[in-house]
């Protein structure tokens, strides 16, 4: 990072000094900041957490139905956990990327403007050491893989993402990882839930090096090696490019299967809901060249995702 900080907008405090200045509490202050606090913590990204690990427990693994996966206690507690140290995650990546927020998305920026460093460094510790107490309470295996994502949230917010594809593989490393939470918990041996997760894996990769394409601007002024101002954007488009088509060859060897075995509904699902919109999103990340294109990008790999997520019902 260079020693010379960059300046935040008008409305927002200076990071240097460590970026905790804040101007002192005036009237709205707390309604600003308590409004700003699900942005901080994307709580689409954790409805979709909680989605996921609702759908792998009642749809791909046996056992119980729907309503009583909701009530059963241990089961809510792994996914407090998980939700929690997501939470911590997204904070304490918000509270390294002051500098770099402030130029990639002023707008959404809450801590060192809303919210002090420190508190939010405290935030982080609170929820993340809360998450994993949980996740041990319930079993080793749980309470081992949450500990080590709660490790590696950091490691990725302080360090990983400045590297070349290290820090994109971290973090689909850690979505497969949820998804898996359920099948840690139980030991069923279930095969669908680990390519969901191979799945999910393949997907993040690719919106994570759009993101990086995305946010070129601000990384490249803060000493960011990332993949595009590394390799270039063409080579990371090829990278992308790669994660994207093994996930569509095992999208189309899935559907391809389900047909051999008559199941048409999940079949037509996968082709038309997923793979479908893969080969839409390759053409578009091929002809992508401007920070709006990468960022209609993510939102396809958003969407994309919530429908690989949904034909878990019709497992």
């Amino acid at each position: 990072m260079p020693s010379a900080p960059t300046p935040l907008p008008a409305a927002g405090p200076s990071p240097a000094g460590g970026g905790d200045e804040l101007p002192l509490a005036g009237p709205g202050q707390a309604g600003r900041l308590a409004r700003a606090v699900p942005g901080l913590v994307r709580w689409p990204n954790l409805a979709i957490m909680l989605l996921s690990l609702v759908l792998v427990r009642a749809m791909l693994l046996p056992g119980q139905p729907l309503s009583r996966v909701l009530l059963a206690p241990r089961f809510g507690l792994v996914v407090l956990a998980a939700l929690l140290v997501a939470a911590a995650g997204y904070i304490i990546n918000d509270y390294y990327d002051v500098k770099i927020d402030a130029i990639n998305r002023p707008a959404r920026l809450v801590v060192g403007r809303l919210l002090r460093r420190r508190h939010a460094m405290l935030a982080h510790l609170v929820l993340s050491g809360v998450g994993v107490a949980l996740a041990l309470a319930m079993s080793r295996a749980v309470g081992a893989v949450t500990l080590g994502a709660a490790l590696l949230l950091w490691g990725y917010s302080a360090r990983f993402k400045r590297l070349p594809l290290v820090g994109n593989v971290s973090i689909a490393t850690l979505t497969a990882a949820l998804v898996l939470l359920p099948e840690l918990q139980l030991r069923t041996g279930r095969e669908a839930v680990w390519l969901y997760a191979l799945a999910a894996f393949l997907l993040t990769a690719v919106r994570e090096i759009v993101k990086d394409l995305e946010d070129m601007r601000g990384d490249g002024q803060h000493g960011c090696q990332t993949l595009p101002l590394v390799w270039g954007v063409a080579r990371s488009k090829v990278v992308a490019g790669f994660f994207l088509a093994c996930l569509a060859g095992l999208v189309l060897g899935a559907a391809g299967q389900l047909l051999a075995w008559g199941r048409w509904g999940l079949a037509a699902w996968l082709l038309g809901l997923v793979l479908l919109p893969l080969g839409w999103l390759a053409r578009l990340l091929w002809r992508a060249d401007r920070r709006r294109h990468f960022r209609q990008l993510s939102a396809w790999c958003k969407g994309i995702m919530l429908a690989g997520v949904l034909s878990m019902v019709l497992v």
